[in-house]
């Protein structure tokens, strides 16, 4: 065994393999462009190692489409084949990518967080942890896990970064404001950071400050991910849209978010969707653009990877008049909620596809629709995840329903 740079052992022979894990490590904790390309070089080096395997395998997994499931599955099975060879570290962060692969979340979760409580150090199994809590909507569990990793860390940037979004998530703005900062003066390029920090700005109605944040540190997201370049200057361009700025929104929703998606992912997809709603409901023309941008959204109809991704699929679906498509992913989310446990089943048939309902309603102009679905699960849509801010959006649309002529009593 070889140790990694946070002095954690890899079970391997080759040295060069622990080097390019490194590199990769840092790749994903900062978003990088190049952590596919990296991971796919440590197995190269040593196709053996089952650790690296399970990182491939969660790096496509992370895709939330059915080509990222499909790529997963070779890797999966070469981690798994090693699993018994390795070192109890290795085996908790591989049987829980393994498990994330079958859909059981919550077990996922309870081997990332004996990990990182066995291994606090590990700050993959960290960021592991908070994904899976994010698409729950467990802010106090993102931010817990953490916690659990802090007592054998100096104080790092990249622990830092993942840190203050917890305590960002959890409303603790003043704390996190400060840990961004600072992850941010010890290592500049850290975009987690930035984001963030960002995500406090927005939520205190600091806009000014956070176009000013966020572009000071934009040089540094060319080296970023599709995912983590558009949605750190999708926060940009919400800070613009929050004063009023929407001709500059546009331009970046061309040039920065929509435009720059490099391989319309999932998380592309959702910001761009997002950012047009909001314009829309800001009173803005936006032309075209729910055309072009619903057209690779025939690829998700079946997908059901999430449900608060398919809630802006079906959104952007009917927006762009495609009602026919729109309805067939309502019909494959309760077939899919029917084929799942009852926990599941609940957060399918009982909230996102109600929500889906209403959202389709919405696009329509059917204000009447729109409030009867979305009223009774409005309050209760946080388990399906995402950000608060990016929750906000569905009480937008409520409220933009039933603040119509046709309805002034529900305003």
């Amino acid at each position: 065994m070889i140790q990694d740079a946070q002095g954690l052992a890899v079970t391997t022979d080759s040295p060069q393999a622990v080097e390019v894990i490194n590199q990769f490590i840092d790749q994903a904790l900062t978003y990088g462009c190049e952590a596919e390309a990296t991971i796919l070089k440590a197995i190269d080096v040593d196709e053996d190692c089952a650790i690296a395997q399970a990182y491939a395998a969660a790096y496509y997994l992370s895709q939330e489409n059915w080509a990222g499931q499909v790529r997963a599955k070779p890797y999966l099975k070469k981690a798994l084949a090693g699993v018994a060879r390795v070192s109890r570290r290795e085996q908790l962060y591989i049987q829980g990518i393994h498990v994330w692969g079958q859909g059981q979340i919550e077990r996922a979760i309870g081997y990332h967080v004996a990990l990182v409580q066995e291994f606090p150090q590990d700050l993959l199994a960290v960021q592991q942890a908070q994904y899976h809590y994010f698409y729950q909507g467990d802010s106090q569990g993102l931010l817990n896990v953490a916690l659990a990793a802090q007592p054998m860390l100096y104080q790092t940037p990249l622990h830092d970064s993942l840190l203050a979004f917890g305590l960002e998530q959890c409303h603790q703005f003043s704390r996190a404001e400060a840990l961004g900062r600072r992850a941010t003066e010890l290592r500049r390029h850290n975009p987690w950071a930035h984001h963030a920090v960002a995500h406090v700005l927005d939520a205190q109605g600091r806009h000014p400050e956070a176009v000013a944040w966020m572009t000071t540190y934009a040089d540094t997201w060319g080296d970023c991910n599709s995912m983590l370049f558009t949605h750190n200057w999708w926060h940009v361009a919400l800070a613009y849209l929050a004063l009023g700025e929407t001709a500059t929104v546009l331009r970046l929703y061309d040039s920065h978010v929509w435009g720059r998606a490099r391989k319309h992912t999932p998380k592309d997809q959702v910001g761009a969707i997002s950012l047009l709603l909001r314009l829309e409901l800001a009173g803005v023309e936006v032309g075209s653009r729910w055309r072009s941008l619903a057209r690779p959204l025939q690829l998700r109809l079946a997908e059901q990877a999430l449900p608060f991704q398919d809630l802006h699929y079906v959104y952007a679906l009917a927006r762009a008049g495609n009602i026919d498509a729109a309805h067939t992913m309502i019909e494959n989310m309760v077939s899919h909620g029917h084929s799942l446990n009852k926990p599941n089943q609940h957060l399918w048939l009982k909230l996102a596809v109600p929500a889906a309902k209403g959202l389709v309603a919405h696009a329509q102009g059917d204000w009447e629709r729109a409030i009867a679905h979305l009223h009774p699960v409005l309050p209760h849509l946080y388990p399906l995840g995402g950000s608060h801010t990016q929750q906000a959006l569905f009480r937008a649309v409520y409220h933009h329903a039933a603040e119509q002529p046709r309805r002034p009593a529900m305003a």
